[in-house]
């Protein structure tokens, strides 16, 4: 079966979506939870201070395996 969503409906889903990535991002931030984004293969975090790093936050290396954190 071939489904093609009209254009109308796939800016709203995109609209919806968007909207509940950044609200989320903004309570991450709120609550002390770094954002984490990626770029090229490098993982990038946004720490609630604004600033924006490539070194693992102390809350992420606590949930991470070790063998990732090289």
């Amino acid at each position: 079966m071939n489904f093609k969503l009209n254009d109308e409906l796939e800016f709203q889903i995109l609209m919806i979506g968007n909207k509940a990535v950044r609200k989320a991002q903004k309570e991450n931030l709120e609550n002390g939870i770094p954002n984490v984004y990626c770029k090229d293969g490098i993982l990038y975090f946004q720490l609630p201070d604004g600033t924006i790093t490539t070194e693992i936050p102390e809350v992420y290396k606590k949930m991470v395996k070790p063998e990732y954190l090289k």
